[in-house]
Formats: structure tokens, sequence, C-alpha cells
């Protein structure tokens, strides 16, 4: 499928959500809402794109309220939508909210992951650097990703450079994406973050904005 097909078809399932909403769609309206953005990215109609991306970000929030408390992919989204959209405001309003729900305390990985996402928007590195070594030489979380988190925070561009190229490349050889839209979302959330430091890497992928 083209983007503007992919664009579309997401458009459709969250215009379909919204016709019978209930408590129990949000989650995929947050979803769908978001593959229309990182589809409307790839389009290079950034406006529309992250207007979408904030519409998946306050679904998912307010899917919060109905799921259980470890349930941390849904701050980990907002962070990443916002962040992606360029709305830096509201990504430190999504950072802190996950700070706040104990996400630097959790037991799991993914929580943990949504605690360094946000020390990152933050600006708390030393924060960051050591939560995200508690994530590193795992085998319930991606190795690269730890490395990118650590590097970032302890602003080692080498180590960055070399861990994002990791991230991108283990993109590169999934079949699976989110919404079953081939972009390699984490990689633009790093580089976003990576940019405010001065570390952002010069990448090229079929699965990146401006480079497919």
């Amino acid at each position: 499928m083209s983007w503007e097909e992919l664009s579309a078809r997401e458009q459709a399932r969250y215009a379909d959500g919204t016709a019978r909403l209930a408590p129990e769609q949000l989650v995929r309206l947050g979803n769908a809402a978001y593959g229309a953005g990182l589809s409307l990215l790839m389009l290079g109609r950034a406006g529309e794109a992250a207007n979408w991306l904030e519409r998946a970000a306050a679904r998912w929030r307010e899917s919060w309220e109905h799921a259980t408390p470890t349930s941390w992919g849904r701050p980990i989204g907002t962070i990443k939508a916002t962040l992606i959209a360029g709305r830096d405001a509201d990504a430190a309003d999504f950072s802190g909210w996950a700070l706040e729900l104990g996400s630097e305390a959790a037991e799991s990985p993914i929580g943990r992951y949504a605690a360094v996402l946000a020390l990152l928007v933050l600006g708390r590195d030393n924060e960051a650097r050591q939560l995200a070594s508690s994530l590193r030489g795992r085998d319930d979380f991606p190795p690269a990703v730890a490395d990118a988190l650590a590097a970032c925070a302890a602003h080692d561009a080498d180590g960055y450079l070399e861990a994002v190229e990791a991230v991108l490349a283990s993109f590169e050889a999934r079949a699976e994406f989110l919404e079953d839209v081939p972009v390699a979302d984490t990689v633009i959330v790093l580089q976003a973050l990576a940019a405010r430091r001065g570390l952002a890497a010069e990448l090229s992928s079929p699965l990146l904005p401006g480079s497919g």
C-alpha cells in the first residue's frame, strides 16, 4: 500500500471506532490515529501528522482510566506521539504524568522504559542514565534501545550512533509493525531526544521520513 492509502485506511479505522465509541475502543482509536500520523509524516505532511499524533496521545491518555496499573504502553505512547509531533510542551506534560504513575519504580522493564523516556524529555539526564543502565543486558528488553537511551543520557555521541543504527537495523529486519504501518517510530523518538543534546545521527531508511 502507498502512504496515501495507509493514511486513508487508518483514518477510516479511527472514524469507525468513534462511531461506536466505548472505553474498550480507546486504545484502538489511539493506534489508528498514530498510524495515520506516521503515514502522513512519511508523506512530508508534518502539520497534519502532528494533529493525528496529538489525537493518538489524547486517546491513549484517556484510555488509562480503564487500564490496569501496569499498562505502561499507554504513557509510553503519549510521550512518543508528542515527541514525534514536535509538541515539546505536551511531551513534558505526559512525561510528568508517566513519572507520577510510578514508572521509575516499576518492576517491569517496559515501565522503566517509560520513566527513562520521561526523564530524558524533562532533561533529567543523570537519573535517566542510571535507570537506563537497569535495562541493559536483559533478555526481555531490546538491547540496542537500552544502549541508545543510555548513550543519549550520557551524551556519548559514538555510543549513540552505534546503538541507534542497531535499532534501525532491527526495524528493517522485522515483519510486523503497529497497525501494519512500516515506520521506525522508536528511531524517530530517539533522534528527537538526541537532537536536543547535539547527538542526532545521519540515518537513511525507507522506514524513516525524508529518506525512503
